[in-house]
């Protein structure tokens, strides 16, 4: 994974666990890998990957079990709305990079109905 100097690692993981729940790499109600596997798949110190579990942890998406690890919630709900707020982010990047290139917001929807069958099969 590389990382971007614009916001701290942690929160970078976080944003890629996320991303991997809502894809449905990890589906609801399975084991996330450990903190340790994490760490060397995705290149970070243990610590720093902890931090960020812990925070999808207090934020209800995985649920800590002291004895076998940690799950993905069973929330459907959860999940769906974790996916809103990922699918948020993006759009308001897309919106701030359209913006700055000046185009109007009829020509963002524009170019979102052109696109959006070209890049049906590439999710």
């Amino acid at each position: 994974m590389e990382f971007n100097s614009s916001a701290p690692i942690w929160l970078q993981l976080v944003d890629e666990c996320s991303r991997r729940i809502v894809t449905g790499q990890w589906p609801a109600g399975t084991r996330v890998p450990g903190v340790r596997d994490l760490g060397v798949e995705l290149g970070v110190n243990p610590n720093t990957m902890q931090r960020a579990l812990a925070e999808l942890d207090r934020q209800g998406i995985t649920v800590p079990d002291r004895t076998v690890g940690r799950f993905v919630t069973d929330d459907t709900a959860r999940i769906d709305e974790l996916r809103d707020a990922v699918a948020a982010g993006s759009a308001d990047d897309f919106i701030q990079r359209a913006r700055g290139l000046g185009m109007s917001l009829e020509g963002a929807r524009k170019l979102l109905t052109n696109r959006w069958p070209d890049l049906e099969g590439n999710a």
